[in-house]
């Protein structure tokens, strides 16, 4: 790898990661995309050429088959030839990334599901780090599905939320 500029696609879903603070309403909401704003632009990122697409705006515990297929779409018709980052909310992220793997086993490039149990935006947000491994992550991966969290990687389908730990773990 050299001085080249490697492409990469992010796609946006909502889920924790992308909750911002109603202080009119005092509530964490999904509207729309924050990944631009609040993160890429604080990166120095200048060998990636980052493609921002939001699919929806939906805490993932809101989404149903039809809200998994049209993630899975948007994976195929971004990931024809680039690494894909998928920023999707924790409580059904793994369902999400087993859907994908079940319906379209034989994808191309390596797809990246990632979240966050703390929105971008608080100070103790576990987002940036996820985020920032999961774009790593998916430069170097084969081909696949993956979801990376808090320093670790996993396979499509060998994982699930453990949410006493607040964390995700290998099933086997």
């Amino acid at each position: 790898m050299g001085n080249e500029i490697i492409p990469l696609s992010i796609l946006t879903t909502g889920g924790t990661i992308e909750k911002i603070y109603d202080e009119f309403e005092g509530s964490l909401e999904n509207r729309e995309t924050i990944v631009k704003n609040k993160l890429l632009q604080r990166l120095r990122l200048p060998y990636t050429d980052i493609h921002v697409k939001q699919i929806m705006s939906k805490d993932s515990l809101l989404m149903d088959e039809h809200d998994r297929h049209s993630i899975l779409e948007a994976i195929k018709d971004q990931g024809k030839d680039i690494p894909v980052v998928v920023l999707h909310g924790t409580d059904t992220m793994d369902q999400t990334a087993k859907y994908c793997f079940d319906h379209h086993p034989k994808i191309s490039v390596p797809v990246v599901f990632t979240g966050a149990m703390r929105p971008l935006g608080f100070e103790d947000s576990d987002a940036i780090q996820n985020v920032i491994e999961a774009m790593m992550v998916a430069r170097i991966l084969k081909p696949g599905y993956y979801v990376t969290f808090h320093g670790k990687l996993f396979t499509v389908p060998n994982l699930r939320k453990n949410k006493t730990k607040g964390t995700f773990e290998e099933i086997t």
